[in-house]
């Protein structure tokens, strides 16, 4: 769908190899998340310039462990280019809003329109030396190649948040001088290190791991190991003393994150007795499938928190709360 302000079309980008679906369709109106239908494996352009090839990762790859495959190459062209290597790319997509205003002759503003636009920066381009990479080759030449890298030692993991996107891509680049660059690239999914949050390394650790969290006079508790895995539920009880009276209560699963188009969200919700919770409730909370992983890098942040609250007539509601890590 297209998508104008004053005439104009509206576009959003991505850095290269990220760039194939660079145009309308990252743009939409004022108030709409033009992220929210594109799948980070669309977003990888395969390949630019006279290569023919693919790249092939053999095993699920985890934060702070390996990338390990084949690559496979044929130049349909005579290539010339300074350098080559495989690379490890990471990049940060985001919704962003924009505004235009027109003025008249006087300099007063007769209209303002806005609108989101995506925009994407690359945050980590880490080329290896093996395997080697001929930059120079005539046409018709091959190459056949293992390699063995190490993936991103600390994440970000991929993750879609929504409103955001952090993407990772394994490509062979050649530098072409006084031209456009030659890549093959594939989309390369890194999955969060349940380990490293445990290691209480980034912001995801501390509390977020441990079995009973203190909240006031209140203790909210995990007995199923964390973090907790999408699509599994969590055993959570509330013990709550002072747990005001009121008319319903419940027990939430909270998602935030610092996505600068994006709002915090519940993605789970229990109701609870609020006088149970004085005494104890134990609830089952489940996560949704497909959530992202907590994880703080690039400059983003998502994190998870336990809530639970208390509906109070003509009174603000009673809460507490806790972070809770998933992976």
């Amino acid at each position: 769908m297209t998508f104008s302000v004053f005439g104009k079309q509206r576009s959003g980008s991505a850095p290269e190899p990220f760039d194939a679906l660079d145009g309308p369709r990252l743009a939409g109106p004022e108030g709409s998340h033009p992220l929210h239908d594109v799948r980070p494996e669309e977003l990888v352009r395969p390949s630019r310039g006279p290569i023919a090839g693919e790249i092939v990762v053999e095993e699920p790859v985890v934060v702070g462990g390996s990338v390990e495959g084949l690559v496979r190459l044929r130049a349909l062209e005579r290539i010339d280019a300074r350098r080559a290597a495989i690379r490890l790319v990471g990049m940060r997509l985001d919704e962003v809003r924009r505004s235009e205003s027109h003025e008249d002759a006087e300099g007063h503003t007769t209209s303002t329109e806005e609108w989101v636009e995506v925009d994407g920066t690359l945050f980590a381009e880490n080329a290896f030396g093996e395997p080697f990479i001929a930059p120079a080759c005539p046409a018709g030449a091959t190459f056949e190649g293992r390699f063995a890298l190490p993936a991103p030692r600390l994440g970000p993991p991929s993750a879609h948040l929504g409103e955001s996107i952090v993407a990772w891509a394994l490509e062979v680049r050649w530098d072409v001088p006084m031209g456009e660059d030659h890549f093959v690239a594939t989309h390369l999914p890194v999955a969060q290190h349940p380990d490293l949050i445990r290691a209480g390394v980034g912001k995801q650790g501390g509390l977020s791991i441990l079995d009973a969290v203190s909240v006031g006079d209140a203790v909210i508790s995990v007995s199923t190991p964390l973090p907790a895995a999408p699509g599994s539920e969590m055993d959570v009880s509330v013990l709550w003393p002072s747990a005001s009276g009121g008319t319903a209560g419940r027990v939430e699963l909270h998602r935030r994150t610092n996505a600068p188009n994006a709002e915090w969200s519940v993605v789970a919700s229990v109701p609870v007795d609020p006088a149970a919770l004085k005494s104890g409730a134990g609830i089952r909370l489940a996560v949704p499938v497909g959530v992202p992983p907590s994880f703080d890098g690039a400059g983003l942040e998502n994190e998870y928190v336990i809530r639970a609250l208390v509906d109070r007539r003509l009174r603000p509601d009673a809460a507490i709360e806790r972070p809770v890590a998933i992976a």
